[in-house]
């Protein structure tokens, strides 16, 4: 299997053998046509407690990423100026927090429901949405399951979705494999996808890139679209 295709963060978790199990899906990995950018669940409670250790901040914030969250900051920003540039629809999730559309027994997850804030679950000042931008609220994890999401890609002409936020093995994981199954290609941008858990960041990355999804790395996805941008400069 070649390097290239395995060079992401699992490479300190997979052992060799498990590698070679899974040479058959190596293949070139890209961002298709008629992109648009998916924004999983940016929203401030990821983000509670600051900068530190997960295993400190979730004493008293439970659905944090603490430093996990934090330090994709700054490369999703990054990857939000150049789809800007590039002209490409930018597409958010978060959580439906309307009183009368949430029964109490509908939650994305089966973990202890912590129940923040509703003003928790907007979108941090960081990726703020703009104007023409598409904000879903979902109810379970995946940004299509009961969302008129499929509806508005449909609409744009969208062919592939580069995924973004978090969490990798919860919301991320379930929106890819549904954008996959509804027949997009699907690309995951490494450094600004997170986690709790960096076992499950990387487990899931690993699995998804082989089945689901092309893994690529910041940088790649950055020139990418900045060749996409000077050809819709022409």
């Amino acid at each position: 299997m070649s390097d290239r295709f395995e060079d992401h963060c699992w490479r300190d978790t997979v052992p060799a053998d498990v590698l070679e199990l899974y040479q058959y899906y190596a293949r070139e990995i890209f961002i298709g046509p008629k992109p648009a950018l998916l924004a999983i669940d940016l929203y401030e409670v990821a983000y509670q407690g600051g900068a530190l250790p997960v295993a400190d901040v979730a004493k008293l914030y439970p659905s944090s990423c603490g430093i996990n969250a934090w330090r994709a900051i700054e490369p999703t920003k990054k990857l939000f100026a150049a789809a800007r540039a590039a002209g490409l629809p930018v597409i958010y999730s978060t959580s439906d927090t309307r009183p009368d559309s949430k029964p109490g027994a509908i939650r994305a997850t089966k973990r202890r429901n912590a129940n923040p804030a509703p003003e928790l679950f907007a979108i941090r000042p960081e990726f703020k949405p703009e104007a023409g931008d598409i904000v879903i609220t979902k109810q379970r994890a995946s940004a299509f399951f009961g969302t008129p999401l499929i509806a508005h890609l449909t609409q744009l002409g969208i062919q592939t979705l580069i995924v973004v936020g978090e969490s990798t093995s919860g919301c991320v994981r379930a929106s890819a494999v549904d954008g996959y199954s509804y027949g997009f290609h699907v690309v995951l941008v490494e450094e600004c996808c997170f986690d709790r858990s960096e076992i499950s960041h990387k487990i899931n990355l690993f699995d998804m890139h082989h089945k689901y999804a092309d893994v690529m790395k910041l940088d790649e996805a950055l020139g990418h679209l900045g060749r996409l941008r000077l050809q819709e400069a022409v």
